[in-house]
C-alpha cells in the first residue's frame, strides 16, 4: 500500500509540472494567435482594473447555468455539476423542482402556522423564525426524481452529461431553527406521531412526516449559503429534512399540523410512492440511497492525449455519511478505491478522485459508493 501511495504521489506531482508547462505554452500562442499583439500588451498588471460592484458578478469567461426541463408550471432544473468544484453548490445554481411555479411572497406578511395536537397553536412570523437561536448545516437535498434518464434505458446512454443524469442534487449550507424547537414552543402533544407540511405555491403541495424526523435533525430554514432562500428555493422559509427526498421539504412552507396518522394527501399517494412488481406500491419510502457520479471526464469530455488524467466526482446518501467510494476504467471487471475529499460530512455531497493513467484506448468509467449503513449503489441491471 506505502508503494502504491507514493507512486501515486509522485504521478500526481509530475502530472501537475507537465500540465503547467502545456498551459503556460498553450495560453501565450492562443492570445498572440487571438489579439496579434505580444503577451506583454496583454498584461493585466500594465492597466487599471475595474471598479467594484454592489453585487458581485461571474467573469465574463465563466459561463454556468441551470439546465430546464419539463413544461411550466410543473417545471425542474438541475445543476452543472460537471462544472462545480469541491462540494457546495452556488445558491443561484441550486436544483429547483416544483409543481405550481415560483411564488411572489412578502416577507413582512409570512406566517407559520403549527397547530392540531398540540397544547397551544402558534403562528410565528419570520421575525420570530429569527428570534429563535440559529444552527448552519451543510446538506444536500436531491429530487426523488434525480436519475431518471438514466434508468429508463436497458443500456446506459453515452450522449448525457452529469448535469443531464443526476442535476437534481445540489449541496447547500442551510440556517434556520430545529422543527423540535418550535414543537416544543407549541407543546406537541406525546400521541401525536405525524405532522402535515404545507406550503403556499399554488399546488399547494403537502406531504405527511414522522415526528420522530422533527425530533431528529429537521429544519425549518431562512437562509442558504449565507443570504437568504433564493424564490425558488423556498423564501422566505422552507422545511428541511436532511437526507430525505427533496419532495418532502417543503418549500414555501405555511403550516405544519399535527395528527396521530399521516394524512394520505395527493402528493404522497398519486405521485411519491413506489409501484412494485406485485402491483402494489411502497409509501412513505423517504430516505435517499448511496450514489454517485463521476462529473470528470464525462460526456462531451474529450482527453488530448495519453498519460495521468484525474476522475472526480461526488457520491452521496440520506443514511449518514459515504465511507467508500470505487472506480473502474474496464466497464466493472475490476475496482480501486478512490480517494475521499475532506470534508466527508454525513447527509452531504462527498468529493472523490482517482488518479488513472489513460493508454489511449477505450475505457468505460464507472463509479460505485458505499455508506456507513453498509449499502452499496447497484448497478443499473441491479
Amino acid at each position: 500500500m506505502a508503494n502504491k501511495k507514493d507512486k501515486t504521489s509522485l504521478s500526481r506531482r509530475a502530472l501537475i509540472a507537465g500540465a503547467a508547462g502545456a498551459i503556460g505554452s498553450t495560453v501565450l500562442g492562443d492570445t498572440e494567435k487571438a489579439s496579434g499583439q505580444s503577451p506583454a500588451a496583454q498584461d493585466p498588471t500594465k492597466v487599471l482594473g475595474d471598479p467594484p460592484t454592489s453585487v458581485g458578478e461571474r467573469s465574463a469567461h465563466v459561463h454556468l447555468q441551470r439546465t430546464v426541463s419539463r413544461s411550466y408550471p410543473s417545471a425542474s432544473s438541475g445543476s452543472p455539476l460537471q462544472d462545480l468544484d469541491g462540494i457546495i453548490t452556488p445558491s443561484d445554481l441550486h436544483f429547483e423542482r416544483h409543481h405550481g411555479g415560483v411564488p411572489t411572497i412578502d416577507p413582512a406578511n409570512y406566517a407559520l402556522l403549527i397547530h392540531g395536537m398540540v397544547d397551544r397553536p402558534m403562528m410565528f412570523s419570520l421575525h420570530d423564525l429569527r428570534r429563535f437561536p440559529a444552527e448552519s448545516r451543510i446538506y444536500f437535498v436531491e429530487c426523488s426524481g434525480n436519475g431518471f434518464r438514466g434508468f429508463r434505458a436497458s443500456s446506459f446512454r453515452e450522449d448525457l452529461t452529469p448535469q443531464q443524469i443526476d442535476g437534481l442534487t445540489s449541496t447547500s449550507e442551510w440556517t434556520g431553527v430545529p422543527v423540535k424547537t418550535l414543537f416544543n414552543e407549541v407543546g406537541v402533544r406525546p400521541d401525536a406521531t405525524w405532522f402535515l407540511a404545507e406550503g403556499m405555491d399554488a399546488a399547494v403541495l403537502t406531504r405527511s412526516i414522522p415526528v420522530e424526523k422533527a425530533l431528529d435533525d429537521a429544519l425549518i430554514v431562512y437562509a442558504q449559503n449565507g443570504e437568504p432562500l433564493r424564490p425558488e428555493n423556498g423564501f422566505p422559509a422552507r422545511l428541511l429534512l436532511p437526507g430525505w427526498e427533496g419532495n418532502a421539504c417543503v418549500k414555501w412552507i405555511r403550516r405544519l399540523e399535527l395528527a396521530d396518522a399521516p394524512f394520505m394527501s395527493r402528493q404522497e399517494t398519486s405521485k411519491y410512492s413506489d409501484p412494485l412488481a406485485d402491483c402494489t406500491a411502497r409509501i412513505f419510502s423517504f430516505e435517499m440511497d448511496a450514489k454517485s457520479i463521476i462529473t470528470f471526464p464525462a460526456y462531451p469530455d474529450t482527453l488530448s492525449e495519453r498519460g495521468y488524467w484525474e476522475i472526480s466526482g461526488i457520491a452521496w446518501t440520506g443514511r449518514g455519511k459515504i465511507t467508500r467510494v470505487e472506480i473502474s476504467t474496464d466497464g466493472g471487471s475490476t475496482w480501486d478505491d478512490a480517494e475521499l475529499q475532506d470534508p466527508v460530512l454525513p447527509k452531504c455531497h462527498t468529493r472523490f478522485r482517482y488518479l488513472w493513467q489513460w493508454n489511449g484506448g477505450n475505457a468505460l468509467l464507472m463509479s460505485r459508493a458505499h455508506d456507513e449503513t453498509g449499502y452499496v449503489q447497484p448497478t443499473l441491471e441491479q
